[in-house]
């Protein structure tokens, strides 16, 4: 590809020296579970987000995975208790909710955003609700007072799935700038090798103001022992590899640079970018508002587009064509609940393609990449 979609390669290629340097402290240091880069890299993300609490676990499922198990274990969330998710979100949203024995409930989207439609949340609601988890869909925030105010007259939880949002904020009614991750009661990060932020492997992390929810979310991802051989919890091995701590430490200051690149590519998409078979993604108002993990657009015909993509060397992907209440794991299962129709997931998973947008890719790149797409033509 003349435009690839992403090569890691290139995205870790500034920081791979001073990576370097701290992996190699990590092997001389003989400390491969837990240490000191852990701890750095916990203060760090808490004193980004603002949150008082970060806890650093093995990956961005079992940050969600936790939280809702500490929920549970801690009696603030009933067995079989009902969540409100996206319906179009990825996978691991949902699957933390039905693994914590809780019942997802898929959600529309808004068609204008692609995130949870904040608006129609009472349709969702039953005696059983017990929380909201928001996703910031590729990179733009989720959140409104409206959505404070429901969860507050209702008691229910807000949970963020912040796997791809970080670095960016809103401003909210009470509280002014706030960042994801400390939006809601608690927020599952992953630092998967893709994010705006990425490890050399699987990394994920949980933040919350809740002293009581952070050491159950410790202690659940530790064997569920808040100390040595002391179970509190039946918990799970879920712990952040220092290594890969070492390599967050590297990158994590370097956020704002990595989303201010990204945001300059997708305003260069959205400026340059006129074919009318192509509906692109809505530009915030607030740029903080997005980190644009992805740049995705919609068009009628995704095979033909996408042929045409790579007919001119252009690299792209799809996030996420098949949503999951048509995975097999939970089509027909009953493990789910959707109580209205979800035709604007469906459409969206339909046609949905996402173009490059990470530092692989130059304005110039996007550019170009815009007159290709203004040449495509249907039928």
């Amino acid at each position: 590809m003349t435009f690839p979609f992403l090569e890691l390669a290139t995205v870790n290629a500034p920081f791979m020296e001073e990576i370097q340097k701290r992996v190699a402290g990590v092997i001389a240091s003989g400390r491969y579970v837990g240490g000191p880069e852990i701890d750095e890299f916990e203060e760090n993300l808490a004193r980004l987000t603002g949150a008082r609490f970060a806890v650093g676990v093995s990956n961005g499922l079992d940050a969600l995975r936790l939280i809702l198990r500490a929920y549970v274990a801690m009696g603030v969330f009933p067995p079989g208790g009902e969540v409100i998710v996206p319906a179009n979100t990825y996978i691991a949203s949902v699957l933390a909710i039905s693994d914590a024995g809780l019942v997802p409930v898929l959600a529309e989207p808004s068609a204008a955003t692609s995130n949870l439609d904040l608006d129609r949340l009472e349709e969702y609601l039953s005696p059983k609700t017990c929380a909201v988890m928001p996703v910031h869909l590729y990179g733009r925030v989720c959140f409104s007072g409206a959505l404070e105010e429901f969860a507050r007259r209702n008691s229910l939880r807000i949970i963020e799935d912040n796997a791809q949002a970080i670095g960016a904020s809103t401003m909210t009614p009470d509280r002014g700038r706030v960042m994801t991750g400390n939006l809601g009661d608690a927020a599952g990060f992953s630092f998967y090798p893709t994010k705006n932020i990425g490890a050399l492997g699987d990394a994920g992390a949980v933040t919350t103001n809740d002293a009581d929810l952070a050491r159950m979310v410790r202690a659940l991802a530790n064997y569920g022992s808040d100390r040595r051989y002391h179970n509190i919890a039946e918990g799970f091995n879920c712990r952040l590899d220092p290594v890969q701590a070492a390599v967050l430490n590297v990158k994590l200051p370097w956020i704002d640079r990595e989303n201010s690149y990204r945001r300059a590519i997708a305003e260069t998409y959205i400026r340059e970018i006129s074919n009318p078979a192509v509906m692109l993604p809505l530009l915030p108002g607030d740029a903080g508002e997005m980190v644009w993990h992805q740049f995705v657009v919609h068009t009628a015909d995704r095979a033909a587009f996408t042929a045409w993509l790579e007919k001119n060397g252009v690299g792209w992907d799809s996030h996420y064509a098949v949503p999951p209440h048509l995975q097999p794991c939970y089509l027909g299962s009953g493990r789910i609940v959707s109580p209205r129709p979800l035709t604007v997931t469906e459409r969206l998973a339909d046609t949905c393609v996402s173009l490059p947008v990470t530092r692989c890719t130059s304005v110039e790149d996007a550019r170009t990449i815009s007159g290709i797409i203004n040449r495509y033509t249907t039928g």
